[in-house]
């Protein structure tokens, strides 16, 4: 049998992060692979949360899931916020519960 402790630790962290930043949100938890972390009537957000900060190629993934909010705990990279400022000015961008 394989132990996978540590990478449950993480999982549940985690979760335990989406669900309180869409209560922050007022929105309700959703989560699930491949599914958004949270909705707030037509309004789907994404959360994450790592060390690594979200990059171009993510947003413009979650832009084509219909995903106009984003929370990440370690920011999001000089690229990432030059495509949003250029072609998502509507896309919602939080950097630690900050509004950037």
């Amino acid at each position: 049998m394989v132990k996978i402790e540590s990478n449950s630790k993480n999982v549940n962290r985690g979760i335990k992060y989406e669900k309180s930043k869409a209560k922050a949100h007022g929105a309700k938890h959703v989560g699930g692979p491949g599914k958004h972390d949270y909705q707030r009537g037509s309004v789907k957000g994404e959360v994450k949360c790592r060390k690594s900060p979200v990059t171009k190629p993510e947003l413009q993934k979650y832009a084509k899931k219909g995903i106009s909010e984003i929370e990440s705990k370690s920011g999001f990279t000089k690229p990432a916020l030059d495509y949003r400022n250029k072609y998502r000015q509507d896309m919602k961008l939080f950097h630690q519960g900050k509004r950037l």
